[in-house]
């Protein structure tokens, strides 16, 4: 099945569990009627049901944005601009609904994080704002080095702790700081090629079946988190050199 017709489908379900439209009668579609055109009270659902969609991770891209740019044009709070209060609320709650789940959905990371959460996955937290809040209480933040990359990230580590000790001096080291735009440039091709590996995770989760045991569910569950985990670690290494490199 496509997704298109997965999409035509989803929202055919989704609107029959839903009532009929409050300004005319007739039934509507999710998010605004389809005969007498008005918003309609959003539904507390996912992102992925917004638009009508399975939870996959292979979607269609340019599908989605078509949908996003036709609801758009459907949700749009000038349209309501002359309603009563409660319209222009409802058009205001599904219009900051539709652009948060669009964001979300369009790119691959945010996607795959989103989808992790509503399987009740967290994802450990390397943010910058993890970062800055851990410096502000005191604490050391959680890092958990890939295997992979111990020995590159001590290294790595040593030549940074280098560079600003002579950076507070007055000082640089050409070779040295050439040495570290080079690891640099590796960090982030292996942060590339972590998103090919990680399309390869999205096809053992789409081919799993709905009614799959939930050891099938977890192990691609697991691989996924790894993969990002090890991809936000890089992330915050690239952060660093560039602070490093810029101050």
């Amino acid at each position: 099945m496509t997704i298109e017709s997965n999409t035509t489908s989803s929202l055919a379900n989704f609107a029959e569990a839903t009532a009929s439209c409050w300004s005319c009668g007739t039934m509507r579609a999710v998010h605004y009627c389809s005969s007498c055109g008005k918003v309609q009270p959003p539904r507390p659902v996912d992102y992925f049901t917004f638009f009508g969609l399975p939870r996959k991770l292979n979607l269609d891209v340019a599908l989605l944005e078509r949908e996003f740019y036709e609801l758009s044009r459907k949700l749009h709070p000038d349209l309501s601009a002359r309603a009563d209060k409660r319209e222009q609320e409802w058009s205001l709650e599904q219009s900051s609904l539709l652009n948060d789940a669009y964001r979300t959905l369009k790119d691959a990371i945010r996607r795959t994080e989103y989808l992790l959460r509503l399987e009740g996955v967290e994802l450990e937290e390397q943010s910058k704002t993890a970062t800055e809040n851990a410096r502000a209480a005191g604490e050391i933040k959680k890092q958990v080095v890939p295997p992979d990359l111990l020995e590159e990230v001590f290294e790595l580590n040593m030549q940074l702790e280098e560079l600003r000790a002579q950076k507070k001096l007055g000082e640089d080291d050409p070779a040295l700081i050439e040495e570290v735009g080079k690891q640099k440039l590796e960090l982030e091709q292996k942060q590339e090629s972590l998103i090919q590996e990680l399309k390869t995770y999205w096809n053992d989760w789409d081919r799993i079946p709905d009614d799959a045991v939930e050891e099938s569910r977890r192990k691609a569950r697991d691989n996924m988190v790894d993969l990002l985990n090890r991809r936000s670690y890089i992330r915050n290494l690239v952060r660093d050199v560039n602070e490093v490199l810029e101050n």
